[in-house]
C-alpha cells in the first residue's frame, strides 16, 4: 500500500508558504516604510505571517508602514483570508479535471456542503456575497471614521472593513481601536463584521434557504444541524462573554467608563478573541479571570468553513454536550432531534487533543527562548497570552510581541502558521480509503481516573 502526503496537503502548504514568503520579501525588499526605509528582515516576515494566517500579531506597528507598505499587507489579508477556500475553488474550476474522493469529502465537510451539485454556483456566491459583506462594511465604517476625523477615511475604511471580515485584527492605528472607544459607529460595524466572518459561508447559505420567500424555493428549508449548533453556541459565547468580562472588569479595566459603555466594551471584549484581535482597552490591563476567559475564547475561535481560527465553536461544542452527559451507553450523543455518532464525538476529542499539543510545545518553546536563552522577564500570563493568540489566529496581545527575541518570534510565526495551516492539514490528512483489518485484537481493560 503506497502513502503518502496528499497531494491536496502539499498544496495547502504551498499556497499560505508562498504567499507568506513573498509578502515577507516584498516587505523587505521594496520601501514599505512610512520614512522611505526598509522594514527589518525578522519583522517583515512576521507582518507577513501574520497577516497570510490573518492573525494581526505585529513586532512593527502597521501604523509604521507607507502606504504601499499597508496595501501589501491589506492585499495579503484578503489572499490569508479566503486562502483554503480560493484553494478548493482554484481546483474545483479547472477544467476537465475529476475531483478525488478523499478532496471532495475534505471539501465537503469541512467547507462547502454542495460542493458536489454546483460547484461554480457557489463559488460565485462566495465571492460575491465577501465582496457585498465587504462593500457594506466599508461604507459603515467610512461614515464612523469621517464623524471622527480620521485621516485617509476611504483607505482606513477598506483596510478596516477587509480586516473585520478577514478576522485579521490589523488597523492602521497605532492604538487598534482604543481611540475609539467611545464610538459605536466604529466599533458596532467592527463587530458585525468580526461575526459575520466568523460564522462561515455554509451558514450563510442554509440561514439564507430558511429566511429565502417561498417562491424563490420549492418548501420551507429546515437549517441544517451544524447552522443551529454553530449559531447558538456563537450566541451563547457572545453572551457568556458579555456577563462575565462586565463582572470580572466592571470595576477594573471598565472603571473610568460609564455603565452604558462599561456594556459596550465587554460585549466587544466578547466578540473579538474568538476571531480578531482588534482592541478598545489595553489587554494589559485586563485581570487574571479576563485573561484566562479571553484565553479560552481564543482556543474555541469561530466556526468550521469560516476564516476564524481555534479549534472550532462545533468542536468545542460537541465535547463539551457529551462531557456534561449527553451521551447514551453506545457512545452517541443527541442534540436538536438529531444524533451525534461516537466516531463524530471521537474525531472531535481528538481533534483538541492534537490542538492542546500544539499550544504546549509552543508554549514550552517560547518559555525556553525568552526565559532561558533571551533571559526576558515576561511573566507566565503574558507568554500564555501570546501563544493562545498565535494559535488561534487571534492577534491580541499584552504588549510583549515587539519584545521577544528572534528566536521567541520564530516560534510564534510557527504558531501562527499551525494555527492556521496546521489543524486544517490535519482534516485534510485523513486517509481516503478505509482499509478493513483482516486479523484484530482482543479488548484491554485499563483504569482511568
Amino acid at each position: 500500500m503506497r502513502r503518502g502526503i496528499p497531494s491536496s496537503k502539499l498544496a495547502l502548504f504551498g499556497y499560505f508558504a508562498f504567499l507568506m514568503i513573498t509578502g515577507g520579501l516584498l516587505l523587505w525588499l521594496l520601501p514599505t516604510w512610512a520614512d522611505g526605509g526598509h522594514v527589518p528582515f525578522i519583522d517583515a516576515m512576521f507582518t507577513a505571517v501574520s497577516a497570510v494566517a490573518v492573525t494581526g500579531l505585529i513586532t512593527v506597528n502597521t501604523a509604521s508602514y507607507s502606504p504601499l507598505g499597508q496595501s501589501i499587507i491589506l492585499g495579503l489579508i484578503q489572499l490569508g483570508g479566503l486562502g483554503v477556500i480560493a484553494f478548493s475553488t482554484l481546483y474545483l474550476t479547472q477544467p476537465r479535471k475529476r475531483l478525488s474522493l478523499q478532496r471532495r469529502a475534505f471539501i465537503r465537510e469541512y467547507f462547502i456542503g454542495s460542493v458536489e451539485y454546483e460547484p461554480r454556483l457557489i463559488v460565485r456566491n462566495i465571492v460575491i456575497s465577501t465582496a457585498l459583506l465587504e462593500l457594506a462594511l466599508a461604507v459603515s465604517l467610512l461614515v464612523g471614521f469621517r464623524r471622527a476625523g480620521v485621516d485617509r477615511p476611504l483607505f482606513a475604511a477598506v483596510f478596516h472593513a477587509i480586516s473585520a471580515f478577514c478576522n485579521a485584527g490589523f488597523s492602521t492605528f497605532p492604538d487598534s481601536l482604543e481611540r475609539f472607544v467611545v464610538t459605536p459607529s466604529v466599533t458596532v460595524p467592527i463587530m458585525i463584521g468580526l461575526v459575520l466572518g466568523g460564522l462561515g459561508f455554509v451558514v450563510y447559505q442554509d440561514v439564507f434557504r430558511r429566511v429565502a420567500p417561498r417562491g424563490l424555493t420549492t418548501r420551507r428549508h429546515i437549517l441544517s444541524l451544524h447552522t443551529k449548533i454553530v449559531l447558538v453556541a456563537t450566541g451563547t459565547a457572545i453572551l457568556l462573554g458579555l456577563t462575565l468580562f462586565s463582572i470580572f472588569e466592571w470595576n477594573g479595566a471598565l472603571a473610568d467608563l460609564t455603565p452604558g459603555r462599561r456594556i459596550s466594551v465587554a460585549l466587544f471584549q466578547s466578540v473579538t478573541p474568538r476571531t480578531a484581535g482588534f482592541n478598545t482597552i489595553p489587554q494589559s490591563e485586563l485581570s487574571t479571570p479576563s485573561v484566562t476567559l479571553t484565553s479560552l475564547f481564543m482556543f474555541i475561535g469561530g466556526a468550521p468553513g469560516s476564516i476564524a481560527g481555534g479549534v472550532k465553536v462545533t468542536t468545542f461544542f460537541i465535547i463539551l454536550w457529551f462531557a456534561l452527559g449527553g451521551a447514551d451507553d453506545q457512545g452517541d450523543a443527541r442534540v436538536f432531534r438529531r444524533k451525534l455518532p461516537a466516531p463524530l464525538i471521537a474525531r472531535a476529542t481528538l481533534f483538541v487533543i492534537k490542538a492542546l499539543l500544539i499550544v504546549l510545545t509552543s508554549l514550552l518553546l517560547l518559555s525556553v527562548t525568552e526565559s532561558l536563552i533571551a533571559n526576558q522577564a515576561f511573566t507566565f500570563r503574558e507568554l500564555v497570552f501570546e501563544v493562545f493568540s498565535a494559535f488561534g489566529t487571534v492577534g491580541l496581545s499584552m504588549g510583549i510581541t515587539s519584545e521577544l527575541s528572534g528566536l521567541g518570534k520564530l516560534v510564534i510565526m510557527l504558531t501562527m502558521f499551525a494555527g492556521r495551516v496546521g489543524l486544517i492539514s490535519i482534516a485534510l490528512g485523513r486517509p481516503g480509503r478505509q482499509w478493513q483489518n483482516l486479523v484484530d485484537y482482543p479488548p484491554g481493560e485499563v483504569l482511568i481516573g
